[in-house]
């Protein structure tokens, strides 16, 4: 298993499971809507991870664009992590707002090369077959 593999808890609480939903779509819209920094392009949030004494959050984004795209969009996401904190306590009522971090999610592009690996290993099989 390779340490960019994120597996989820096997007994996560319900009442996680539903904060972490909910960290999901709340981080969305303030990226969408609140967010003016130049840097950051256009960002998914793809998952969310909470620790169960809900004292850090970590968020999972994909960065659409080039490495130089993305390496400017992840530092203007960490430059504005206090700002994301502070937003999500006005919008998601707890008694501690946890830590926020942002991680590229490399998920998508590896299961997009997995998928091209696959096609060009079946034309491969085809054109043999058929030659």
């Amino acid at each position: 298993m390779t340490a960019s593999v994120r597996e989820a808890p096997l007994m996560t609480s319900p009442r996680i499971a539903r904060l972490r939903e909910l960290f999901k779509e709340e981080t969305s819209v303030i990226l969408q809507r609140d967010m003016r920094d130049p840097r950051i392009g256009f960002v998914s949030v793809t998952d969310v991870e909470l620790t169960p004494d809900l004292r850090h959050a970590r968020i999972f984004v994909s960065v659409y664009g080039d490495a130089e795209a993305k390496a400017r969009t992840m530092e203007g996401l960490r430059s504005a992590e206090g700002f994301v904190r502070t937003a999500l306590a006005h919008r998601i009522r707890l008694r501690y707002t946890p830590q926020v971090s942002f991680r590229i999610d490399e998920s998508i592009e590896q299961g997009d090369r997995v998928n091209r690996l696959l096609r060009q290993v079946t034309e491969e099989r085809d054109d043999r077959n058929s030659g």
